[in-house]
């Protein structure tokens, strides 16, 4: 029997509000459509943590099997690194997660297109090709966040296919003022990685893993950072702004601003200082995850009285 903290560690549970953020702000675009469906938001919702879990558990087998999860990692401890699953355990774990993530979209799917065959196919296609991407960023023989490639994968199917593609599930229509939001939280996504890729940059080295943290430096890394995070909050103000009848206090979610800055100033100290001992690289990636979250979860506070329109 694994122990509850085991299995924490194994799905990273910190990183699964992240998951959730791009299903919320694609509801919230539901919302906002007057086409909203519980049933899809909850599968959307399943089958965004399986891919994400997926992702997580696929990231260990593969970091540890080409040697970056090892004794001089300053992140936290994997389980897997520290023998409390096997290898054949883990592989497993993946497989019986590529099949409930398969038969959650397919379900998802057949409630939300129904009989539009097009679209169906098309998005059976992205579903696919999402679970390929949840285990290729360090699985295989080419895995794309060992290439420089984490940070485009990230903002595609964390932001645009993530809100757009599930905002489409319920109103199967497209506005192209939400890729707005989309965008928002894309940029969001790849500042979490980014934190990650800060923190792991010298055993990333020692390993061979090419990341724009390694090929530009935490310097550079930070003003990246400083990009992302300043960034989202302005496009999502600016789709707001041309909604009809905005109302002012709807621009409440701009106080996400305030912990945004105060991570950005958590991180600069890091980086001015060289600290790489790694904890203020971790407390900032659980901080930005859930800031993400509640950052998507304010947009559809926000959202909700156009049901009242």
């Amino acid at each position: 029997m694994i122990k509850l903290s085991v299995l924490a560690s194994v799905l990273r549970l910190h990183t699964l509000p992240l998951a959730v953020a791009s299903i919320v702000v694609g509801a919230g675009l539901a919302v906002n459509d007057h086409r909203f469906n519980t049933l899809i938001f909850f599968l959307s919702l399943i089958t965004a943590l399986l891919l994400q879990i997926l992702s997580n558990l696929s990231n260990d087998y593969g970091d540890l099997k080409k040697g970056v999860d090892n004794a001089s990692r300053i992140g936290p401890k994997r389980p897997m690194q520290m023998g409390l699953i096997s290898p054949a355990n883990m592989k497993k774990a993946i497989s019986i997660n590529v099949i409930l993530a398969f038969f959650s979209g397919v379900l998802l799917l057949s409630i939300a297109l129904k009989s539009d065959l097009l679209s169906w196919l098309l998005f059976f296609g992205l579903g696919v090709l999402s679970i390929i991407v949840a285990m290729a960023y360090t699985l295989g023989k080419m895995p794309y966040g060992y290439w420089g490639m984490g940070d485009v994968v990230v903002f595609l199917f964390f932001g645009l296919l993530g809100v757009l593609g599930s905002h489409y599930l319920y109103a199967t229509s497209f506005n192209w003022v939400d890729v707005l939001p989309a965008i928002s939280i894309g940029l969001l996504s790849v500042a979490v990685l980014n934190i990650n890729n800060m923190r792991d940059m010298e055993t990333d080295k020692i390993s061979k893993k090419i990341t724009l943290v390694v090929l530009f430096g935490r310097n550079a890394a930070f003003k990246y950072q400083v990009c992302l995070v300043l960034t989202a909050p302005m496009l999502t103000g600016l789709y707001f702004y041309l909604m009809p009848n905005t109302q002012t206090w709807q621009y409440v979610f701009l106080l996400i601003l305030s912990p945004l800055i105060k991570s950005l100033n958590a991180l600069k100290g890091a980086v001015l200082m060289n600290k790489n001992d790694g904890e203020v690289y971790n407390t900032q990636l659980k901080n930005m995850s859930i800031t993400t979250f509640v950052f998507a979860l304010i947009f559809m506070l926000m959202i909700i009285p156009s049901l009242l329109k």
